[in-house]
């Protein structure tokens, strides 16, 4: 039997409904303050609101998802901090916006001050790679809502971003014969480890060394890639029509930018990671939907911008290449299989 997203515990169908009714309640708030006209709100990778002198700011939260679970099988606390960081600013700048502030939230079943240093170390180093500052945060220790024996926990943690009006991207410029070039992961993200976890660990253990892998545990702790500063110097560059974070849901997340057709054929190399995950009876159509496969981050632009762009990502040490394009016919279209 084939394993799935939704086997594991995750069913992103259901998911979309209860967020599209989330939606409808949050748009009930949107004019509760003059002194902020939203600009852009739920739905997309960040909430945009105008602020008196015409500028945008943008918001984003997001976390680390069950990849903690890893981190506290490995007893290894100082990359998953990066995590949080990549999470959060990956998303805002594929509005346009420039991370400017972070704050974090960790709760966790008990108070360990070693493991919150390792932990707050992981976000320095993730703050330094994007050039933000984090400016607070809040611990909280809740034995009775964080269960399990040790030391667990959850991160996440929110980005306010600034933009001007004129460097915004939302993807509504996206057209027919543009294309698609993917950005390099640096491994599964931080994404699906629900059903990575599913796959890989009924059969494997997090220490076990897997040719071609190495050390399970170290390639599931990998930290994710962060796109901020080649993306910010292209968009100063370069014409770009649309951003997007390949994250939970994977290739779907395109949809986000504009109901049109987005055809990928050109993948690169699958890491070897995901190669092993698939190697457990997961087919490929539910490798596209949940993982990156490779790409961790999509740039839309006009044909000739990809040569500009890549150059800009490779002396960032991203390597980048073209992917597929973009089609009149609505949806998304993973090596010939129809993901949504």
């Amino acid at each position: 039997m084939a394993l799935t997203y939704k086997k594991a515990g995750v069913d992103i169908s259901k998911i979309k409904k209860s967020q599209d009714a989330i939606g409808k309640l949050i748009e009930s708030t949107h004019k509760l303050q003059k002194l902020a006209k939203i600009s852009h709100g739920f739905g997309h990778y960040a909430g945009i609101v105008e602020i008196p002198g015409g500028k945008l700011l943008a918001t984003h939260t997001d976390g680390v998802g069950t990849k903690v679970i890893i981190a506290n099988l490995m007893k290894k606390y100082n990359t998953i901090g990066i995590d949080c960081i990549a999470m959060n600013v990956n998303d805002i700048i594929c509005v346009g916006a420039t991370p400017i502030s972070f704050v974090d939230y960790i709760a966790a079943n008990k108070n360990d001050e070693k493991i919150l240093k390792k932990i707050v170390e992981g976000l320095v180093t993730g703050a330094k790679k994007s050039a933000m500052p984090i400016v607070g945060g809040e611990t909280a220790i809740m034995p009775d809502v964080i269960a399990g024996k040790g030391f667990s926990f959850d991160l996440a943690g929110m980005v306010v971003g600034i933009v001007s009006k004129k460097d915004v991207v939302l993807g509504n410029k996206i057209k027919t014969g543009d294309v698609i070039i993917g950005m390099k992961s640096s491994g599964i993200h931080s994404n699906g480890y629900s059903l990575a976890r599913k796959a890989l660990l009924s059969k494997y253990n997090v220490k076990d060394k897997i040719r071609g892998v190495g050390v399970l545990g170290n390639s599931l702790l990998t930290p994710t890639e962060i796109y901020v500063k080649p993306v910010l110097e292209m968009i100063q560059k370069c014409k770009v029509n649309g951003l997007a974070h390949i994250t939970g849901g994977s290739f779907t997340k395109l949809l986000r930018l504009k109901s049109i057709g987005y055809e990928i054929d050109s993948l690169p190399k699958l890491p070897p990671i995901m190669g092993l995950i698939e190697e457990q009876g997961v087919k490929s159509e539910e490798m596209y939907k949940t993982f990156n496969m490779g790409v961790g981050f999509c740039v839309i632009a006009p044909k000739n911008q990809v040569n500009q762009i890549k150059s800009i990502f490779k002396k960032h040490q991203i390597s980048s290449q073209e992917i597929g394009k973009i089609t009149p016919k609505k949806g998304v279209v993973v090596n010939s299989i129809k993901i949504a």
